[in-house]
Formats: C-alpha cells, structure tokens, sequence
C-alpha cells in the first residue's frame, strides 16, 4: 500500500511520520502531483495559519489536485480546515471540499482561546472510529473549528459544540491531532489505512 503525506507549507509533519513508523506504515512525503494521485492512501496534516498555508497550496496547484482525488483522503487540524469553503482566520478562501465555513471561538467567555489540551469527542458516525470507546480524548490546539453540520461525524464541546470530525465521500477530516492523541488517534490512523 503506497501512503503520501502531502508535503507543503505547514508545520507538523514530522509528528504524523513518527505515528505511521511506531504502527509499521511505510509512507512517501511529497509534493508531486503524480505521486500523490497514485497514491493508495493520502494525509494532509497541519499546523499553522489558514492564509499562508491555502497560499502555498494555491502557489504549488494542489489547492486543484486535492479536490479532485479519488482514493481515501485524511486532513487534519489546519489540513481539515482548508478543506472546509472559507475560514475566519484571516478570511481564507479555502478548498470548498466540505461546504462549511470554520469559525473562531468567541472571545467573551471564560475559557481560554484558543482550545489547547485533552478532551472528548462524542457522537461517532465514521468507520475512523471504529473500536474508540465512547467519549474518548485526544488532543487539540486550536482557535477555530467548523461547526456541527451535515458532514460531521464525531462532536467536541468548548464554548460551543463543534466538529471534532468530518466526512464526505472519500475526504475524512480531524480537528485533534491524531498523531499525539495517544493509543486512540492511533488506533483513528490505523482504521484510515484500513479503509
């Protein structure tokens, strides 16, 4: 099986290539449109800031060639918002993957922003979770979220309920960091290279 890890403007990587060597996965890190299409399994992993990464994107044509794959795709945190229509941050035309807009938490609460730590999801509805005990934790970090919507198929609340997960079709998306989410992101990994 032939896993790319979509190589561009975002921090992170290197956490997402440790989480498929301590399962065994051997993986392709690039950049190169036909690598990535003949790709069994893709990953499109994040961290960083809406606008500079979807330019990058743009820059490099794969804001194009993402929408368009056939075979299982998996983006996470930054990598699941860019996947959305649009994001706040910065007001960042996005891929329109999921027809959805990400949201900043509001400010005027008692708990901090942004959302950095443990906490649960609940509400599964995706084959990722298959065999995650209910209300399981993984780690976030993060100030924006798309929320609950048609796509989504696992919950998280602070400050307001929101997507910890999304699905449509063939694209599969996280809000947490799988990659240090302990035995339970590795176990969502695992069921995506399954898929």
């Amino acid at each position: 099986m032939k896993t790319v890890i979509i190589k561009y403007n975002a921090g992170n990587v290197q956490s997402v290539m440790y989480a498929l060597d301590r399962i065994g996965a051997g993986y392709l890190y690039t950049d190169d449109e036909a690598e990535i299409r003949s790709a069994d399994k893709v990953i499109f992993p994040g961290v960083g800031e809406a606008s500079t990464t979807m330019n990058y994107l743009r820059k490099v044509g794969l804001d194009k060639v993402i929408p368009t794959l056939k075979q299982p795709v998996f983006g996470t945190c930054v990598g699941m918002q860019l996947m959305c229509r649009f994001s706040e941050e910065n007001s960042t035309e996005c891929m329109g993957i999921f027809d959805v807009d990400v949201k900043r938490f509001p400010s005027d609460t008692n708990l901090k922003v942004p959302h950095m730590g443990w906490n649960n999801i609940s509400n599964y509805k995706s084959a990722l979770t298959y065999g995650v005990p209910d209300n399981a934790f993984v780690y976030f970090v993060h100030s924006f979220a798309p929320p609950v919507c048609d796509y989504t198929v696992a919950i998280c609340e602070y400050v307001m309920p929101f997507s910890a997960m999304l699905q449509k079709g063939n694209f599969y998306a996280a809000q947490f960091h799988c990659e240090i989410s302990g035995d339970v992101g590795q176990k969502i990994i695992e069921n995506f290279l399954k898929i």
